[in-house]
């Protein structure tokens, strides 16, 4: 991020608590605008949204150093443990979903110059196979990341604090569990204002609507 904007909060936790803030109406939506919105709502004592914003900006710069710290250092005040990754998906999930689908289009256009190449130059035979692995690595790399980000499109964040979880989707409904602020949960269905979600613990419950952000939010800009 660029070293006009806030640093890491661990250098300032002192300057969370007691300040108000000014939310832009409309603010970019972008690594670098979400960062400074997270950062605001940190600032603000407004975990549930620092730590929604602050993932939506890592899916735009997932290599980011100071969205990363930020993020942890969230999770870690709110006593939230992080969601364990392989080797493997860091990897794939270091590069932004924009890039990898420009590298997929490029590996299907590499298998197909490749294939044509095999018929109309049988001299550069080994130029063509080459062409045509590149690109089928390149759209192996493009549907492994497409997989690892599948649960992303499904994943919330919950904005209130002892938000309860309902049995059923109803306002007078019993509470089955009760979640924390900035936890995450997986969204598996919906019933009008309710939103049927699943904790990393396995437990599922009807949670309103207005409780939760998702990660990857919807066209039209809603929360």
């Amino acid at each position: 991020m660029h070293a006009s904007k806030i640093s890491i909060l661990i250098a300032a936790p002192a300057l969370w608590a007691g300040q108000a803030f000014a939310q832009p109406s409309q603010p970019a939506y972008s690594a670098d605008g979400l960062y400074n919105l997270a950062n605001s709502y940190a600032r603000a004592g407004k975990p549930g949204l620092a730590v929604l914003s602050y993932e939506r900006a890592a899916l735009l710069a997932p290599g980011d150093p100071d969205v990363n710290a930020n993020l942890a250092y969230i999770r870690a005040s709110a006593h939230l443990s992080e969601k364990p990754r392989s080797r493997f998906a860091r990897l794939i999930q270091a590069m932004s979903p924009t890039s990898v689908a420009w590298l997929g289009v490029l590996g299907l256009a590499l298998v197909g110059m490749g294939l044509v190449a095999r018929k109309v130059a049988s001299r550069f035979l080994w130029i063509a196979n080459c062409a045509i692995l590149l690109g089928v690595a390149l759209i192996a790399l493009t549907a492994s990341n497409a997989m690892l980000m599948w649960p992303r499109m499904h994943e919330a964040i919950v904005l209130i604090d002892q938000t309860p979880a309902r049995v059923s989707p109803a306002l007078m409904g019993d509470t089955a569990f009760v979640l924390r602020e900035a936890e995450s949960v997986t969204m598996t269905a919906e019933h009008e204002d309710f939103i049927l979600v699943r904790t990393g613990g396995g437990l599922s419950g009807w949670v309103a609507r207005a409780n939760l952000g998702a990660v990857m939010p919807p066209v039209g800009g809603e929360r």
